[in-house]
Formats: structure tokens, C-alpha cells, sequence
């Protein structure tokens, strides 16, 4: 018997996920959870042998749950399904650990097949992800992507020097690294693009 734990901050895809894989032969879902800590603490009480994970998660991202598994419990594997569609993703998730990447339009046969693949030790990546390609690694430090994700956060240039205890022109600096590399015409579009391609 696999044993599953579902991670959705939404009662009904949770519930909806629930019942579909409890009618599956061979799969029991042995705990819920709403939000990344409540994952990580559930998954450790319950030793579930896959974790099914939205990666928008309260408190914690599903990607941050991904790593902590990984590290705490690595009998448990993970797979992501996420309405996120982006490689940056997919590759973030992957580097975290994970051991499949489902959209949330996979049909319900998919889902229990590739809770099944991992279970048993092996990948599912959703083809249409695999058909995206691969962006490359980003080209931003982890500096220049610290101070763009404040920024992306409504942040203004002194907030972020406040917070991180740098100079205002440091963090323009930085910005305006980030700004060039990412090849943008302006901050707010240095945030889109890094966001799109799961950078930040």
C-alpha cells in the first residue's frame, strides 16, 4: 500500500484529490495538510512513502516543503502539482528534490500513475513541461535576487537597504545589475521576467 499525504491551501482540490486517490488499488492518503509547516510537520508524524505538493503554499512554498523532506525524511518522496507551468519552476523543484512535476489539469488516471512511478523510485514530469525546454540557470546572484524579490514585494530602494543593513546605493546597485542582466527595460520589468521564469 502507498501512502500518500496531500498538500493543497484549497479545501476542495485537497478533498477532490483525497477521494480520487483513495479509490485507487494499492494507494491509501494517510494525512492532509493546508500550508508548508503543517506539511512538514505532518509528514514527519506520518512517514507517508510519496507527499503530493501545490507549490503555493501559505507559510511555506511547496518547493521549500520539497527541500525540507528531502533532508528530513527522504523515505518520503515528492511530487509537485501546481497550476504553475513555468521551467524555472520545474527546475527549482527539481534541484529541491522532487520527484515529479504534475499541472493541475493532469487527469486523474495520470496523477495515481505517477504517484505509483515515484513510489516505486521513478520521475514524472508532466510532458508539456518537458516540452518547454529549459531556460538555463539564472543569471542573477543570489544578492541581485534577494534585493529584486523584496523589490517585487513593493519595496522601495531604502526599505531594502534598511532591511538587509546595505547601503541605499548598494541596493541600486544591485538592482541595477539585476536590471541589465536580465536583458529589461526597466525594474518592474526585470520582476517579470525573472518571475516568469521561476528566478526569484
Amino acid at each position: 500500500m502507498i501512502r500518500v499525504l496531500v498538500v493543497d491551501d484549497h479545501d476542495v482540490v485537497r478533498s477532490g484529490l483525497t477521494v480520487l486517490l483513495s479509490a485507487e488499488l494499492g494507494i491509501e492518503v494517510v494525512g492532509q495538510a493546508a500550508d508548508g509547516p503543517a506539511a512538514l510537520a505532518e509528514a514527519e508524524r506520518l512517514r507517508p512513502d510519496v507527499a503530493l505538493l501545490d507549490i503555493d503554499l501559505p507559510g511555506l512554498d511547496g518547493i521549500t516543503v520539497a527541500a525540507g523532506l528531502a533532508e528530513r525524511l527522504p523515505s518520503c518522496r515528492t511530487v509537485m502539482l501546481t497550476a504553475l507551468d513555468r521551467p524555472g519552476h520545474l527546475r527549482r523543484a527539481l534541484a529541491a528534490g522532487a520527484a515529479g512535476y504534475l499541472l493541475k489539469s493532469t487527469p486523474p488516471a495520470g496523477i495515481a500513475d505517477a504517484v505509483r512511478r515515484i513510489a516505486a523510485g521513478g520521475r514524472a514530469i508532466d510532458p508539456r513541461m518537458r516540452e518547454e525546454g529549459w531556460t538555463g540557470p539564472s543569471p542573477l546572484t543570489d544578492k541581485e535576487a534577494e534585493v529584486l524579490r523584496l523589490a517585487a514585494g513593493g519595496a522601495h530602494s531604502r526599505e531594502i537597504a534598511a532591511d538587509l543593513f546595505l547601503s541605499v546605493g548598494t541596493v541600486r546597485n544591485r538592482l541595477s545589475s539585476a536590471v541589465g542582466k536580465l536583458h529589461a527595460r526597466t525594474l518592474v520589468d526585470a520582476v517579470r521576467i525573472a518571475t516568469h521564469h521561476g528566478w526569484l
